[in-house]
């Protein structure tokens, strides 16, 4: 029988890869990571579609990542914009997706699961090295060396942009679902969002895109 644990935030891209790993493994359960992150009810949100989908659902707080780091993400204070020196947005958080994806690994080690899954984009990721191709590789053999067993980090969406990752949420016949009940809004703001944070931006472009495409092969 097969297993994922889903690294899961309760936003359009870890929602979406839900609902694949529902299609694609005999048994699933989510893990959501607390860290004082900038949209905190994404916790909330991540609970009630666990609940909803009646997964299993694991919270774990990692919130010490925020004595190590300063970033937008976590600093509700701080005005997202472009750190003039590293070229990055100051939503990275250094080290987050290291530290999630080695969390998620210890659980599915305890839990028999043999992959996990998570929704890192290499294209339109806002240049994060962490959700990186590359990276995932490199990580996921580190880890299985250092467990001894070999367990799969999957990322569904790697090589897909937010118009695609819409086509993909309509083909698991989730798209309404997932445009009215996850959070991606860096404001906090359910469904399509403030309109105005880069998140909300970007996934509202995706959707439209992706809807004037499927309009023109109707």
């Amino acid at each position: 029988m097969s297993k994922a644990i889903v690294v899961f935030s309760g936003g359009q891209d870890s929602t979406t890869c839900l609902f694949w790993a529902l299609k694609h493994y005999d048994e699933v359960e989510a893990v959501t990571f607390y860290y004082k992150q900038r949209h905190s009810d994404e916790v909330e949100v991540a609970k009630e579609i666990a609940r909803e989908l009646e997964i299993e659902h694991h919270i774990v707080d990692v919130s010490i990542i925020n004595e190590l780091t300063q970033n937008a993400l976590t600093n509700g204070n701080m005005n997202i914009e472009t750190d003039e020196e590293t070229g990055l947005p100051n939503t990275f958080v250094p080290g987050r997706n290291v530290l999630f994806l080695t969390l998620a690994d210890i659980i599915a080690y305890q839990k028999q699961a043999d992959t996990i899954i998570t929704g890192v984009c290499e294209t339109d990721y806002s240049g994060y090295p962490d959700c990186r191709h590359d990276f995932v590789v490199a990580l996921n053999g580190a880890l299985n060396l250092g467990l001894d067993k070999y367990i799969q980090i999957e990322t569904p969406l790697m090589w897909l942009d937010k118009k695609e990752t819409w086509a993909l949420a309509d083909e698991l016949g989730q798209l309404e679902y997932i445009r009215d009940n996850t959070i991606t809004c860096y404001n906090g703001v359910k469904g399509m969002g403030c309109g105005e944070c880069p998140a909300c931006k970007l996934r509202r472009r995706g959707l439209e895109e992706y809807l004037e495409l499927r309009a023109e092969e109707a």
